[in-house]
């Protein structure tokens, strides 16, 4: 079975670039390896939905229950679980472009104290448990502050699911700070996490140093696979 590793970071920390790098070059590097990018704004029911809300559809960011909303993001996973299950039998790496930890990272973002520990169980219990998605083998947090993160996310082309120059996560930054800090706190704490530096001193890191580092660690990582079966 597949290498499952899963990019996250918050909105204009460059998930979509480095993951799309990650699978060239394992590629040309003779390690078939598959992309897969959630949310599926375009592909799935749930996706379109999850569209509608960051225009603004049901209401402002902290008008709309966390817990409903995660129902959108898992449901859209649950809806492609067998593109990801194909991926997975198909492929020595499979690459996700945000995965169970970003509707984690940014659900529990607008929760605290015992409502937040709630949240984060609700969503694990309901994506891997009810809907039995594959829990990733690794996860890359790709970090940048938010302040540095909405300066990039001004640079970004159109997107298909808006014609806002910033949705509603991307428009605060004050919630994508907070997004942040849940996703460093979850990193701290678990063996799975790895964490990259987007910025270093103040300055934004070369993409393609950036992508070199990702693509050694996973390169170890599938080494220590090899050398190490289960």
């Amino acid at each position: 079975m597949a290498l499952l590793v899963a990019i996250e970071g918050i909105d204009g920390s460059g998930k979509g670039t480095q993951a799309a790098r990650l699978q060239q070059s394992l590629n040309e590097s003779g390690r078939p390896a598959a992309l897969i990018s959630f949310p599926r704004y375009d592909q799935t029911a749930f996706g379109r939905k999850i569209g509608d809300f960051l225009n603004g559809r049901f209401g402002r960011l902290d008008e709309v229950n966390p817990f409903l909303v995660s129902l959108l993001y898992a449901g859209d996973r649950f809806e492609s679980k067998g593109v990801l299950h194909e991926a997975m039998q198909n492929h020595e790496v499979v690459i996700i472009d945000r995965y169970v930890p970003s509707n984690i990272a940014h659900q529990g973002a607008k929760l605290g104290g015992s409502e937040r520990d709630e949240i984060i169980d609700w969503i694990e219990q309901v994506e891997y448990g009810i809907y039995a998605l594959p829990r990733p083998d690794l996860v890359v947090l790709l970090d940048l502050p938010a302040t540095t993160a909405q300066q990039l996310i001004a640079r970004k082309s159109a997107r298909t699911y808006t014609d806002q120059a910033a949705d509603l996560h991307e428009a605060d930054c004050a919630y994508l700070a907070g997004v942040r800090d849940l996703y460093c706190q979850l990193a701290a704490r678990d063996a799975q996490w790895q964490k990259i530096d987007v910025e270093s001193d103040g300055t934004l890191r070369p993409i393609d140093e950036i992508a070199t580092q990702l693509h050694e660690l996973i390169a170890s990582r599938l080494a220590a696979g090899e050398q190490n079966p289960v």
